[in-house]
């Protein structure tokens, strides 16, 4: 059953009339919108089976790190590895290529950050790792797991993406870091620059490697990849395989170990339902009228364009409901700020496009809402699994027209 409008919302036309005035929406640039039947936004939360808890076969002291390796990782609390760490990190330690299909928030970064830290110190050629990220976003908490875990080794790193000026990630990259971490399109800016230089590479890790392909970045990964020496270590991450990502693991990987940790996506045990809404406004009427409800306490609100995405925060940051925005028009500050914030609760709705939908790992959402429907199906399959995690109950509710389930 739909969510209809209450008697709060018969009252705010005055409030939306600001919201509506002035452009739409601004245009959107890719592939044509896939027509989604809103009965697929429906469903009825299933429980969640007993999960079988994984049982490690190593503890993370039991692995042959230095001294102060151990020390740093006991520092950030790990002792026992997750699945994906404990089978992953053995074959790395020992130089093989690997591939690991693994969901968001196993603590992937980990399984190969702690094996590459400890193969690369002492190493005096530089930069020797190149680790690839689709987004910002994902490429800066890499960046931040690798400061934590390679502290006292004197390993430093550079951190190549759009949206930041370019003068400061040059003159990181002259100081030669041991490990450059970036987004592919940066990447390749900074390589057709010469501001890098990639002879000297010698481990290479792609991170959600699917994603990267969707986002169209296949070309920029080949040329990048291109520039890397032939006997250079390959990880690739990915939590799904298709025809494209055999294909490149073919091209530039070497016998590499597969290792599957990957569970079914989560949307199955999150409770999904339609919001009908005659137009715009009444839609802004109605999620104005749901966030103002005690339960809706950690709400990530998806948008199609970066325009809308900003006013509609904007507006309900206005209109008292503590909002920041995420999309492609931020720079790296403002984005990571907008997400800080949100994480650590100093606001309870973070509005997005699709850039936040996967490589993100953000806990404890209640409430995924679609103001837009997305683009494809499997899009909405990662928007919703942004709730719902780590056993917790989760909700998303998804508005359509009023006439389009008819």
């Amino acid at each position: 059953m739909a969510y209809r409008q209450g008697n709060g919302a018969r009252n705010s036309g005055a409030r939306t009339s600001s919201f509506n005035r002035g452009r739409s929406g601004g245009s959107r640039k890719g592939p044509m919108k896939k027509f989604i039947h809103p009965s697929k936004f429906i469903n009825k939360a299933t429980p969640k089976a007993e999960e079988v808890p994984y049982e490690s076969k190593h503890k993370f002291a039991d692995f042959p790190f230095g001294s102060q390796l151990h020390h740093n990782i006991s520092k950030k609390g790990y002792d026992t590895p997750s699945s994906i760490q404990d089978q992953a990190i053995p074959h790395i330690i020992e130089g093989k290529d690997v591939i690991g299909l693994a969901n968001t928030g196993t603590g992937k970064t980990a399984a190969f950050l702690l094996p590459i830290i400890e193969r690369q110190t002492g190493i005096s050629l530089k930069p020797s790792v190149l680790i690839i990220a689709p987004t910002r976003e994902l490429a800066q908490q890499i960046d931040e797991e690798f400061r934590i875990f390679s502290q006292g080794l004197g390993l430093y790193s550079a951190l190549i993406v759009g949206g930041v000026p370019a003068d400061r990630q040059i003159r990181e990259l002259k100081r030669r870091p041991n490990f450059i971490i970036g987004t592919p399109g940066r990447l390749k800016d900074m390589m057709n620059r010469r501001h890098i230089n990639l002879q000297n590479i010698n481990t290479l890790v792609l991170d959600e490697a699917d994603r990267m392909l969707d986002m169209g970045f296949l070309p920029d990964i080949r040329a990048i990849l291109s520039e890397t020496p032939r006997d250079r270590q390959t990880l690739f991450f990915s939590a799904t395989i298709t025809p494209e990502i055999s294909v490149l693991f073919n091209t530039f990987s070497r016998d590499a170990v597969t290792i599957s940790v990957r569970t079914a996506e989560t949307s199955e045990h999150v409770e999904q339902n339609v919001i009908e809404a005659r137009d715009k406004t009444h839609k802004v009427e109605l999620l104005t009228d749901l966030l103002g409800q005690k339960a809706y306490d950690k709400v990530l609100v998806f948008g199609e364009t970066k325009f809308g995405v900003q006013r509609l925060s904007d507006y309900l940051d206005n209109s008292g409901i503590p909002s920041v925005a995420i999309h492609g028009n931020k720079n790296q500050s403002q984005r990571a700020r907008a997400l800080k914030q949100f994480k650590d609760g100093r606001v309870r709705v973070m509005v997005a496009t699709d850039v936040a939908a996967r490589g993100l790992d953000i806990p404890n959402v209640s409430h995924v809402i679609n103001f837009d429907t997305p683009q494809t199906y499997e899009d909405y399959v990662h928007r919703i699994g942004r709730t719902g995690r780590g056993g917790a109950s989760g909700c998303a509710h998804t508005f359509v027209e009023a006439s389009s389930r008819r």
